[in-house]
């Protein structure tokens, strides 16, 4: 990332997570067992060690310690392939009882033509190859087995399918002499979905397709050729779902027009018009029909959305550091200008903008970028909500949509901020200074983007420009 900014973890006291809601799915009744945190706030640790203790009980290897780890796989089907022609995998922890599955895609930007794809390789060879991938990788946030980090899914199936196509999950094409580069992303999802329904996916009740950056922008590219794969080969009763995290792009003016060298400095579309020829990408057959001649569109999530079939939550910081970053704000060195801040302002109201027709979203006003897999995810809250709240609410109106019964009330879904700047929520993830790593506080940021406190408000600097 260019952004001199990062996310980090809130330093306010933890709140204590909303009540999990734990699924036993046995047949066609769906058992919960709501746990009441609101009794045990003063003695949370021991309250969660019990929680733990129960889990591990109810698993059929319960003497032995559970391995929270998600192990590698690599595909059986070796013409699918990452970028450099390797072969493409996932990673995956059963839990076996559980019918719920969740599939994450990871993130990483992309490369759109051979000499940007060819440094990429030089400098973020995990992104392209398979062959210096880990044997385990340990979940987080929402891949997360603890349920104090993760109350309303821990107990899932997790699987997680590192990025190595680098086309935003979009391409079908084998690796050629001009491009140097196969482009699987698409069907890497497919293959993957293939084989866990030998491992247990095709008795799932839910499949919930989730991803971050370029995952998150996957999730909406790929979520309804998930579920027609698996309608396909006659699984009809699983429930396949979205949660797209810090996807949802705009394809804005750029605050400053420069030469398209890499997908970072480039405008959002010319990188997608061009990457979508080279990956030879594959966008939903609805979304094309709507854009035929110009499908670079359905890249964007405000224009794919309303093309999608299947159910899908957004999660979107209102000032995403990856969407700043394509825009050609930076926000290192100086103070912010007016220009900028006004740009910057602006984007906010762009993106609640093309947000307030999605049923199920929750969108902070912080600077930041991806959050489903962060450690501190369950801190954020928009209006008194955290995320796993909310998502535990989509998933009660979901079931309670398919039985009939009116949504609870006082668990919201659509829940976006309505205060005007960057990090004007309180629960918004620590700054950091992304080179030295150091804390910004409120009132250091606030300055730096052009605030002054001392006149008893917060009034905007003029800088000469």
């Amino acid at each position: 990332m260019g952004n001199g900014f990062r996310g980090g973890r809130n330093p306010q006291p933890r709140r204590p997570p909303p009540p999990p809601t734990y699924r036993a799915d046995r047949g066609d009744t769906t058992e919960s067992f709501p746990l009441d945190f609101t009794a045990v706030e003063e003695n949370m640790d021991n309250f969660m060690t019990q929680v733990k203790n129960l889990a591990q009980s109810l698993y059929p290897c319960s003497a032995q310690r559970l391995d929270h780890d998600m192990k590698l796989n690599l595909l059986e089907n070796t013409s699918v392939t990452c970028n450099d022609g390797s072969p493409a995998g996932y990673y995956l922890k059963e839990s076996r009882g559980s019918r719920r599955w969740l599939i994450f895609l990871e993130g990483g930007w992309y490369c759109f033509n051979k000499e940007n794809c060819d440094n990429r390789y030089d400098t973020m060879r995990t992104l392209m190859s398979s062959s210096n991938w880990p044997q385990t990788k340990t979940g987080t946030g929402i891949l997360s087995p603890l349920p104090e980090e993760n109350p309303h899914w821990w107990n899932a199936n997790m699987v997680y399918i590192p990025y190595c196509s680098s086309d935003v999950w979009s391409g079908a094409t084998a690796k050629t002499e001009q491009s140097g580069y196969a482009f699987m992303g698409s069907l890497i999802i497919q293959e993957v979905v293939k084989e866990l329904l030998n491992k247990g996916l095709d008795s799932a009740k839910v499949l919930l397709l989730a991803g971050s950056s370029a995952g998150g922008t996957g999730v909406l590219l790929n979520v309804d050729h998930v579920a027609e794969l698996l309608e396909g080969q006659g699984h009809t009763g699983i429930q396949v779902r979205g949660l797209s995290d810090s996807g949802w792009f705009l394809d804005n003016k750029q605050y400053h027009s420069t030469d398209c060298l890499d997908a970072v400095s480039c405008a959002p579309t010319e990188t997608i018009k061009r990457g979508i020829k080279y990956w030879g990408g594959v966008v939903p057959e609805r979304c094309r029909q709507t854009h035929e001649g110009q499908e670079w569109n359905c890249f964007f999530g405000y224009r794919v959305f309303p093309s999608i079939k299947s159910p899908v939550f957004v999660v979107q910081w209102l000032f995403d550091e990856a969407q700043l970053t394509v825009d050609n704000i930076q926000l290192t060195g100086q103070p912010v200008q007016e220009s900028q801040w006004r740009y910057i302002q602006n984007l906010g109201i762009e993106l609640r903008n093309t947000l307030k027709d999605v049923p199920a979203m929750f969108a902070p006003a912080c600077l930041s970028h991806e959050v489903i897999t962060r450690n501190y995810w369950t801190d954020i809250q928009v209006k008194g909500t955290s995320l796993p709240r909310a998502l535990y609410c989509w998933d009660r109106s979901l079931n309670d949509n398919r039985n009939n019964k009116a949504p609870p009330k006082g668990c919201p879904v659509h829940l976006i901020d309505s205060c005007p700047w960057p990090h004007c929520n309180p629960t918004c993830p620590t700054i950091r200074n992304q080179f030295t790593g150091q804390e910004i506080d409120g009132v250091q940021f606030l300055k730096h983007m052009g605030f002054d406190s001392n006149t008893g408000g917060l009034l905007f600097v003029r800088q000469s420009l």
